[in-house]
């Protein structure tokens, strides 16, 4: 590559946002971040929305900067968390701000789903997809229980980033990697399942047309060049699901990896060439969402950083504001003295999580954990010990054996829960890059517009980009120990 190329990364979480310019030059990739921004819930009327018109003005106001300084962009690809769409009136109004999936109407949707529309074992044959009850398949099911005004008089539903791009374009698309994690995606047909639709009442011609990453969505409107300075600058579905993004960014120089994208939500998995549905990864309720070039991210959903990042808001003034700080007054704690099973139902959206955790070991007669230190102890503890029992899930049903455990996005800055997940699973962890999702997504665009030719030029790419650490398991005694105690924990919990 003699001359540079430059894109426009819109990288949404369910927490906060950013948008970020990526420069691709001589066989490495740069990323600047443009702007940073919160992802609030709205909480109104006993519901929790998003507030899409805030999100949109970030990328707006993201869009201007660039313009601004004069930077010539190819390309724009926005990303998302999974399973939120958004319902759009036939006149091109937004009729609402959407729902988000940690509103309490799909409490108990999901069995009320089965027991009156379709199987479980119906639903999961169909998609592969773990079950949850925020997935797009119960939340459209909860909204159509209830008479949502805003799904009645709907006449597309968008997913997030393809919502976000259809207000850049006003072109709609259905992406295939954000659509796999409704719940509602067959994953061999590669469409929306037929069966699934019918039993919400719902026509395919309500979603947009299914693409995949790569795909030229439209140019921005004259609207939308009007405000913010730019040219007719194409934007790319790129694997619309943050996750998708992410694992097509990591540096793996073979597929012989695992992946966790740690974050708020941890989600760890393998990248496969077919869907894997049979009874195990029924029982075990894994998922098989979509990835880039036809792999499939066979994976499970892990409640990851969430816990940490509601406690330290609880703890507001009476902890350390600085993250360092606040691990190693942890790891003075004693270690193991308190675990929890972070996906317990306890700790969905409590509305006191230290209270939660507290409960929870009191429930399971363990050790009460007292202050900050205790609490982060047994949170860093607990999600180390339930990686490594996802880890095993994964080498069970794997195709082939796993050497590495890549661990990418934010967590993977946090040393010292890297080196206790290497303790815990007992393989070596390579932790980086931290900017995974946007990476991932600038690489998509980059290959749309033909700079580069596949995942594994992508990748070689990345890992010439970045340095990453290294974490050799240690302590296998004592955390072999650890486990034992953790399924018992846990087994105890389920007995209650």
């Amino acid at each position: 590559m003699v001359n540079s190329k430059c894109f426009f990364a819109v990288d949404l979480g369910a927490t906060s946002g950013r948008t970020v310019v990526g420069t691709l030059s001589d066989g490495k990739v740069e990323l600047e971040e443009i702007t940073r921004f919160p992802n609030n819930l709205i909480e109104t009327g006993g519901h929790f929305y998003w507030d899409i018109y805030a999100l949109y003005f970030e990328i707006i106001k993201g869009l201007k900067i660039v313009a601004g300084r004069n930077m010539d962009i190819a390309s724009i690809g926005i990303d998302t968390w999974g399973v939120d769409f958004v319902c759009i009136g036939d006149d091109g109004a937004l009729l609402r701000n959407p729902l988000s999936y940690r509103d309490p109407h799909t409490f108990g949707a999901m069995e009320e789903y089965f027991s009156k529309k379709v199987s479980k074992e119906k639903v999961y044959n169909a998609t592969g997809i773990q079950f949850m009850n925020f997935n797009s398949l119960f939340q459209l099911y909860a909204m159509k229980r209830d008479g949502n005004s805003a799904l009645k008089n709907a006449d597309k539903i968008l997913f997030m980033p393809d919502a976000l791009s259809w207000m850049l374009t006003g072109e709609a698309v259905c992406e295939y990697t954000i659509a796999s994690t409704s719940q509602m995606l067959n994953p061999v047909t590669k469409d929306l399942d037929g069966m699934l639709l019918d039993s919400l009442e719902l026509p395919r011609d309500k979603f947009g047309k299914m693409v995949v990453p790569g795909y030229k969505i439209g140019v921005l409107t004259e609207e939308v060049q009007k405000m913010t300075g730019l040219g007719a600058v194409p934007v790319i579905a790129v694997a619309g699901h943050d996750t998708a993004s992410a694992v097509a960014a990591v540096p793996a120089a073979n597929e012989k990896f695992a992946y966790l994208s740690s974050g708020t939500w941890s989600l760890m998995g393998i990248e496969t060439k077919d869907a894997i549905i049979n009874g195990e990864s029924y029982d075990k309720n894994f998922t098989n969402e979509g990835g880039v070039e036809g792999t499939t991210r066979f994976l499970k959903n892990i409640c990851g950083m969430w816990l940490l990042e509601r406690c330290r808001k609880e703890w507001g003034s009476s902890a350390p504001s600085d993250y360092a700080t606040l691990i190693a007054d942890a790891m003075k704690a004693e270690p193991f003295a308190s675990i929890i099973n972070p996906d317990d139902e306890m700790f969905a959206n409590p509305d006191d999580m230290q209270a939660a955790i507290k409960q929870y070991c009191a429930v399971t007669g363990q050790h009460v954990p007292e202050g900050y230190a205790e609490i982060c102890r047994c949170i860093l503890d607990s999600l180390a010990l339930r990686y490594r029992q996802v880890f095993g899930y994964l080498k069970d049903m794997a195709p082939f054996s796993i050497d590495t455990l890549h661990i990418i996005g934010g967590g993977s800055r946090n040393d010292c829960l890297n080196q206790f997940t290497a303790n815990s699973t007992g393989v070596t962890v390579l932790a980086g890059p931290q900017e995974c999702t946007a990476l991932g997504n600038i690489m998509l665009q980059a290959k749309a517009a033909g700079e580069v030719n596949d995942i594994f030029d992508m990748r070689r790419i990345i890992a010439d980009s970045i340095s990453m650490k290294r974490f050799e398991p240690k302590d296998k005694a004592e955390w072999d120990a650890a486990y034992d105690k953790y399924l018992a924990v846990v087994a105890s919990k389920e007995n209650k």
